[in-house]
């Protein structure tokens, strides 16, 4: 059975002092979950998620946060605030125990694939024909591409979670096991769909992170083609 992660205290007092910002500005403001999904990038289910405590909060959501609520981070989430501050500060002042960047490899961005039922995965057919690549510094065993997560079958009200507008990472040559995230597709068709993998006693099965998705079993009708290595969100 899956080990839920549980907020600490100072996570969930973050999510209700953010809620609370929320309620009392929405009007004014005219914002609702759902415009502030759209600027984040991300599920209506997802921004829920934050406001009632249920995915810890992290920098580069509360730095967006308040900009979308015309507050301070710290009226949101003190200890990231510092988190914040300290990087803009050490940036600033050239410290240097900042590691300076490195370009990782870019790796082309394929078709959405949704997190959720089986959807077709329109692929382009030559690299020429795709437009945008992203960076990783995974290390990678075989090919990789980056996808875009659509449907919400993956995000978790708490613990691993992968939400609507994720990027994700899919390394073709790397092992799928017992728990791995993957994208797997139909042997017949050209459809794929991204859930975590369970084998139990031999039998595989995909299994949506959210817990309203059912475990459905893979009876050879289909075939794992890459394994989640990474991923990261996008807001601009």
């Amino acid at each position: 059975m899956e080990n839920k992660k549980t907020l600490t205290p100072e996570q969930l007092d973050d999510a209700k002092r953010l809620k609370a910002l929320y309620e009392s500005k929405k009007k004014e403001l005219k914002i609702t979950q759902y415009t502030i999904a759209d600027d984040l990038g991300i599920s209506q289910g997802a921004v829920g998620h934050y406001l009632n405590g249920r995915i810890a909060l992290n920098a580069p959501v509360v730095s967006k946060m308040a900009h979308i609520l015309q507050c301070k981070t710290s009226e949101i989430s003190p200890s990231l605030a510092k988190e914040i501050n300290h990087y803009a500060h050490a940036l600033d002042n050239n410290v240097s125990d900042l590691r300076p960047y490195t370009p990782g490899k870019k790796y082309p961005v394929l078709s959405s694939v949704q997190a959720g039922s089986w959807a077709e995965a329109i692929e382009a057919y030559t690299l020429d024909e795709i437009s945008e690549w992203l960076e990783s510094d995974a290390h990678i065993q075989g090919d990789a591409f980056w996808l875009k997560v659509e449907g919400d079958s993956m995000t978790a009200p708490t613990g691993q979670s992968v939400p609507e507008g994720n990027y994700v990472l899919f390394d073709t040559g790397k092992e799928a096991m017992n728990g791995s995230l993957v994208i797997a597709k139909l042997t017949d068709s050209n459809e794929a769909t991204f859930k975590k993998l369970i084998i139990d006693a031999g039998q595989k099965y995909l299994k949506g992170l959210n817990p309203a998705w059912p475990m459905v079993p893979v009876n050879g009708n289909c075939k794992v083609i890459g394994v989640a290595v990474e991923a990261k969100m996008r807001f601009l």
